[in-house]
Protein backbone atom coordinates (compact mmCIF):
# COMPACT_ATOMS: atom_id res chain seq x y z
CA UNK A 1 0.00 0.00 0.00
CA UNK A 2 1.05 3.50 -0.70
CA UNK A 3 1.73 6.01 1.98
CA UNK A 4 2.34 9.22 1.87
CA UNK A 5 4.36 11.21 4.67
CA UNK A 6 2.52 14.34 6.40
CA UNK A 7 4.22 16.95 8.53
CA UNK A 8 0.79 18.74 9.35
CA UNK A 9 -2.12 16.31 11.20
CA UNK A 10 -5.65 17.12 10.26
CA UNK A 11 -8.65 16.70 12.69
CA UNK A 12 -9.34 13.26 10.81
CA UNK A 13 -5.48 12.48 11.68
CA UNK A 14 -5.52 13.77 15.38
CA UNK A 15 -8.60 11.01 16.06
CA UNK A 16 -6.54 8.49 14.28
CA UNK A 17 -3.30 8.82 16.49
CA UNK A 18 -5.43 8.91 19.49
CA UNK A 19 -7.15 6.03 18.37
CA UNK A 20 -3.35 4.33 17.92
CA UNK A 21 -2.82 5.65 21.50
CA UNK A 22 -5.41 3.83 23.07
CA UNK A 23 -4.76 0.93 21.55
CA UNK A 24 -1.25 0.82 22.76
CA UNK A 25 -1.41 -0.01 26.60
CA UNK A 26 1.37 2.68 27.81
CA UNK A 27 -0.42 5.28 26.34
CA UNK A 28 -4.08 4.51 26.77
CA UNK A 29 -5.10 6.82 29.16
CA UNK A 30 -4.37 10.14 26.75
CA UNK A 31 -7.64 11.61 26.12
CA UNK A 32 -8.55 13.58 22.81
CA UNK A 33 -7.94 17.12 24.12
CA UNK A 34 -4.54 16.00 25.87
CA UNK A 35 -3.17 14.85 22.30
CA UNK A 36 -4.39 17.95 21.10
CA UNK A 37 -2.62 19.90 23.43
CA UNK A 38 0.43 18.64 22.94
CA UNK A 39 0.37 18.56 19.26
CA UNK A 40 -0.36 21.92 19.57
CA UNK A 41 2.91 22.38 21.40
CA UNK A 42 4.90 20.04 19.20
CA UNK A 43 7.55 21.61 17.05
CA UNK A 44 7.60 19.21 14.32
CA UNK A 45 5.23 15.94 13.96
CA UNK A 46 5.55 13.41 11.09
CA UNK A 47 3.37 10.94 10.25
CA UNK A 48 2.50 8.40 7.57
CA UNK A 49 -1.22 8.20 5.86
CA UNK A 50 -2.42 5.58 3.73
CA UNK A 51 -3.44 6.87 0.38
CA UNK A 52 -6.18 4.47 0.10
CA UNK A 53 -8.19 4.85 3.00
CA UNK A 54 -6.78 8.28 4.22
CA UNK A 55 -5.93 6.45 7.58
CA UNK A 56 -2.98 8.12 9.81
CA UNK A 57 -1.20 4.64 10.18
CA UNK A 58 1.82 5.75 11.74
CA UNK A 59 3.13 9.09 13.49
CA UNK A 60 6.00 10.55 15.70
CA UNK A 61 6.79 13.85 17.69
CA UNK A 62 10.16 16.22 18.10
CA UNK A 63 10.36 19.27 20.70
CA UNK A 64 13.69 20.96 19.62
CA UNK A 65 15.37 24.17 19.67
CA UNK A 66 16.20 23.93 15.91
CA UNK A 67 19.87 24.16 16.85
CA UNK A 68 21.50 22.29 19.28
CA UNK A 69 19.14 19.53 20.55
CA UNK A 70 15.74 17.64 19.17
CA UNK A 71 14.45 14.69 21.30
CA UNK A 72 11.89 12.70 19.49
CA UNK A 73 8.59 11.01 21.18
CA UNK A 74 5.65 8.59 20.87
CA UNK A 75 6.69 6.72 18.03
CA UNK A 76 3.94 4.67 16.79
CA UNK A 77 2.47 2.83 14.27
CA UNK A 78 -1.01 0.94 14.03
CA UNK A 79 -1.37 -2.16 15.25
CA UNK A 80 -2.52 -3.44 11.93
CA UNK A 81 0.33 -1.87 10.27
CA UNK A 82 3.08 -3.07 12.10
CA UNK A 83 6.03 -5.27 10.23
CA UNK A 84 5.66 -3.28 6.84
CA UNK A 85 8.22 -1.57 7.52
CA UNK A 86 6.12 1.97 8.29
CA UNK A 87 8.28 2.29 11.60
CA UNK A 88 11.42 2.71 9.96
CA UNK A 89 9.74 4.90 6.70
CA UNK A 90 8.70 7.63 9.67
CA UNK A 91 11.87 7.59 11.35
CA UNK A 92 13.33 8.59 8.02
CA UNK A 93 10.81 11.10 7.19
CA UNK A 94 11.41 12.65 10.66
CA UNK A 95 15.54 12.61 10.63
CA UNK A 96 15.12 13.83 6.78
CA UNK A 97 13.03 16.81 8.36
CA UNK A 98 14.36 20.48 6.61
CA UNK A 99 14.26 21.73 10.05
CA UNK A 100 15.79 18.82 11.92
CA UNK A 101 18.37 17.87 9.25
CA UNK A 102 21.43 20.24 11.17
CA UNK A 103 20.48 19.48 14.90
CA UNK A 104 23.99 18.76 16.88
CA UNK A 105 21.93 15.72 18.63
CA UNK A 106 18.96 14.33 17.78
CA UNK A 107 17.99 11.47 20.44
CA UNK A 108 14.59 9.18 21.34
CA UNK A 109 14.07 7.14 24.68
CA UNK A 110 12.87 3.12 23.93
CA UNK A 111 11.93 0.41 25.48
CA UNK A 112 15.36 -1.83 25.38
CA UNK A 113 13.38 -4.67 23.21
CA UNK A 114 13.24 -2.19 20.23
CA UNK A 115 17.19 -1.44 20.48
CA UNK A 116 18.16 -3.28 17.96
CA UNK A 117 14.83 -1.92 15.41
CA UNK A 118 16.68 1.72 15.83
CA UNK A 119 20.15 0.71 15.82
CA UNK A 120 18.92 -0.28 12.32
CA UNK A 121 17.68 3.09 11.52
CA UNK A 122 20.78 4.82 12.21
CA UNK A 123 20.45 5.63 16.41
CA UNK A 124 23.16 4.25 18.72
CA UNK A 125 23.26 3.79 22.18
CA UNK A 126 24.85 7.27 24.01
CA UNK A 127 26.24 7.82 27.23
CA UNK A 128 25.21 11.29 28.72
CA UNK A 129 28.67 12.65 28.40
CA UNK A 130 29.46 16.75 28.25
CA UNK A 131 32.80 17.83 26.97
CA UNK A 132 33.86 19.96 29.63
CA UNK A 133 35.93 23.77 28.26
CA UNK A 134 39.17 22.96 29.67
CA UNK A 135 39.05 19.46 27.76
CA UNK A 136 38.11 16.90 30.01
CA UNK A 137 34.79 15.17 30.07
CA UNK A 138 32.25 14.51 32.63
CA UNK A 139 29.36 12.15 33.09
CA UNK A 140 26.01 13.77 32.78
CA UNK A 141 23.16 12.06 34.48
CA UNK A 142 19.74 11.75 33.14
CA UNK A 143 17.17 13.98 35.86
CA UNK A 144 13.18 13.86 35.87
CA UNK A 145 11.44 16.54 37.98
CA UNK A 146 9.41 15.21 40.38
CA UNK A 147 8.46 17.73 42.60
CA UNK A 148 9.79 19.13 45.99
CA UNK A 149 9.14 17.03 49.18
CA UNK A 150 7.75 19.07 51.86
CA UNK A 151 6.58 21.88 49.54
CA UNK A 152 3.01 22.02 50.42
CA UNK A 153 3.96 20.85 53.86
CA UNK A 154 5.81 24.86 54.53
CA UNK A 155 3.27 26.50 52.84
Amino acid sequence: MPYETVYELTDSDLADLHERYRNYAWWDDRSLEDVRTALENTDVVAGLRDERTGELVAAGRVLTDFVYYGKIYDVIVAESHRGEGLGRDLLEAIVSHPDLENLEVLTLDCREGLVPFYEDCGFERHEMIAELPDGGEEDLVPMRYVGSEGDSESA
